[in-house]
């Protein structure tokens, strides 16, 4: 198999077309070029064109000898060709004389000569162009081919603009954690003198999104030290040995531009637990994970090489690599809080128009649970929809709207529903919102909508007041109320249900499972059932073995059922006592099609306000 090298190809790829050009010409003009015959002549003796020259009532105006043809041109436009014999002058042919006939005498001998030549040498000289050509391809085909074992990880550039940790908005802690690694970077004397020893690997743990990738290139920033990236990925190929070839690659270069830093972008890739497959401890991604460890443990006390590692799935990783002397420390990068998520949106803001008018601050307040990936979206999504309407600043109805379209979806009014539908919805939407607005510790409504967006007919938005890091047992039962309240409202108000529910059943019924299995709210007491750490190998996949019984399983049937028919009763409950508020909210649904949270709460009784906790 050959491997080309791309930038190479691309070079040569002009100079082939050249070659090709060349020889199409050069085939096409040998078969186009003609030794001065003249098309359309009549084909006469040499006796008819001297009595022709002879006579002055012939019309003849022109003579011209070619080597040993002789073209006489009369007046009517008629070509007479003939030939002469070799070393026959013009004079011996007795065209002198004659003061109203031109004639012209050319020789095309030396010129035939070279034409010869060239349709000789041309084929040997395109040959051997393009034997060099294919020898220089071939050459660096074998290049590409001893560099597959080379890493290809990249540096940072040192030209460029550096990352810094000013760059990096939130994740006070993780900061605090890498300060000292870029402080060691800088200064090594500084510990070393103390007899202290700088973790040799720093792995990143964090949901997708929360910053990893740009933290550790501020790390390399402040640092001011090469910085070396690559994926995990990367390592593993289809040839045996390439993986580990690579790092001990990667780790060479390292060494040679100590002090450094090395960074691995998803982890789990290479490094996931070995023996839990089914293939063996022979498998190409085991000998790179084997490959690595070897080479964290071979830094000499010099080598100032620090690797950074990020993943997302800390759990599948194997212990040899959590263990201290190889990522001695973690750093968990959280999801941002309110103060953090505020930060974020000023930092990707900076280049962008925002009007005065509009509020980063009740964005940070409306985007709980966003990770920063998902509030630069936020930002680029209400640009994009600021452009479409033609403005020079960003809104705060872009910024609302861009929220809603990430949350939620595009708006899709061109999607048709029947009336009947649409009243369908309307009261299953009023359904949802009047339940979750009188169960306690659900949080408020911000709006509803009967307007398609996504896969959803109709949306009821809830958003919650402030950040929450624990869920109690009474805040699940109200979400449960609230999610089966559509539900409801479509059995007590059309004596029917749809399909429209599915989403919410669903939502509900993995609510109440992990209530009984997961977080021990249920007659069952204080026990957690099954794996909960959505372990992906297939192996273990087969080897898992349930830690409860047939019997338990059937009573965590039965708890769940019991939870979700709880919950079903109390939303019926709150539906039939507040039944002609549904109707009147769901009828201004079908006139509006969306309502918002002043809105919706001046429709209801305004005791219901101290139900909220």
């Amino acid at each position: 198999m050959a491997i080309l090298n791309s930038s190479n190809s691309r070079r040569s790829k002009p100079f082939t077309w050249l070659l090709v050009f060349v020889l199409i010409a050069a085939i096409g003009y040998s078969f186009t070029y003609e030794k001065g015959e003249k098309k359309d002549t009549t084909d006469v003796s040499i006796s008819q064109i001297q009595t022709a020259y002879q006579n002055p009532d012939s019309g003849l105006i022109k003579i011209e000898i070619l080597n040993n043809d002789v073209i006489a041109e009369f007046s009517d436009g008629r070509l007479e060709k003939a030939y002469k014999e070799p070393y026959v002058s013009s004079v011996d042919l007795g065209f002198v004389g004659r003061e109203n006939v031109v004639v012209t005498v050319t020789s095309e001998e030396s010129k035939q000569f070279w034409m010869d030549v060239l349709f000789t040498v041309l084929p040997f000289v395109l040959l051997f162009v393009l034997a060099i050509f294919l020898l220089k391809n071939i050459a660096g085909a074998n290049k590409s081919a001893m560099s597959f074992g080379q890493s290809g990880a990249r540096p940072m550039d040192k030209n460029g603009k550096k990352t810094t940790f000013a760059d990096v908005a939130g994740s006070k802690e993780a900061k605090h954690e890498l300060e000292e690694i870029a402080d060691f970077l800088r200064t090594p004397k500084k510990y070393t003198q103390m007899g202290a020893k700088i973790p040799k690997g720093v792995l990143l743990v964090g949901a997708p999104g929360t910053g990893k990738t740009l933290m550790a290139r501020a790390v390399a920033g402040e640092a001011n030290v090469p910085f070396f990236s690559i994926s995990g990925s990367e390592f593993v190929e289809m040839f045996v040995g390439v993986g580990a070839s690579r790092v001990r690659d990667l780790f060479k270069k390292a060494k040679k531009n100590s002090p450094c830093i090395v960074f691995i972008d998803e982890l789990d890739a290479v490094g996931r637990q070995r023996g839990a497959g089914l293939g063996g401890g022979h498998d190409e991604r085991e000998q790179t994970l084997n490959q690595i460890l070897t080479e964290m443990d071979g830094f000499e006390k010099e080598e100032s090489v620090i690797v950074l590692a990020a993943t997302n799935r800390p759990d599948v990783l194997d212990p040899a690599l959590m263990r201290p002397g190889r990522f001695d420390r973690h750093v968990t990068m959280d999801k941002p809080d309110l103060h953090d998520r505020l930060e974020i949106l000023k930092v990707h803001a900076r280049k962008k128009p925002i009007d005065k008018s509009a509020d980063l601050n009740i964005v940070a307040g409306q985007t709980a649970g966003f990770v920063g990936a998902e509030l630069e979206n936020l930002l680029n999504e209400s640009a994009i929809l600021a452009a479409r309407a033609n403005r020079k600043v960003i809104l705060q109805e872009d910024l609302s709207e861009a929220l809603e379209k990430v949350l939620m979806g595009p708006e899709k009014r061109g999607r048709a529903m029947n009336e009947e539908e649409r009243r369908t919805v309307a009261y299953h939407e009023a359904g949802h919102a009047v339940v979750g607005h009188f169960m306690p510790l659900v949080d408020p409504v911000h709006k509803i909508s009967i307007i398609s967006r996504g896969m959803a007919l109709g949306v009821t938005w809830f958003m919650p007041k402030e950040d929450r890091r624990l869920i109690s047992e009474n805040k699940f039962r109200g979400e449960l109320a609230s999610l089966l309240g559509g539900r409801v409202a479509e059995e007590i108000f059309f004596k029917d249900v749809t399909t429209g529910a599915s989403n919410d059943l669903e939502r509900a019924t993995k609510i109440a499972r992990e209530m009984v299995t997961r977080y021990g709210m249920s007659a069952l007491g204080n026990l957690t059932f099954g794996d909960h750490k959505g372990s992906v190998f297939l192996g273990k996949d087969f080897m898992h073995e349930r830690n409860y019984s047939e019997d338990t399983a059937k009573k965590i049937d039965a708890e769940v059922d019991k939870i979700v028919k709880q919950a079903h009763v109390v939303a019926k409950n709150i539906v039939l006592k507040y039944k002609k508020y549904i109707d009147k909210i769901a009828q201004e649904l079908l006139k509006k099609e969306t309502l918002n949270r002043d809105e919706f709460e001046k429709m209801l009784p305004k005791v219901s306000l101290n139900q909220k906790k």
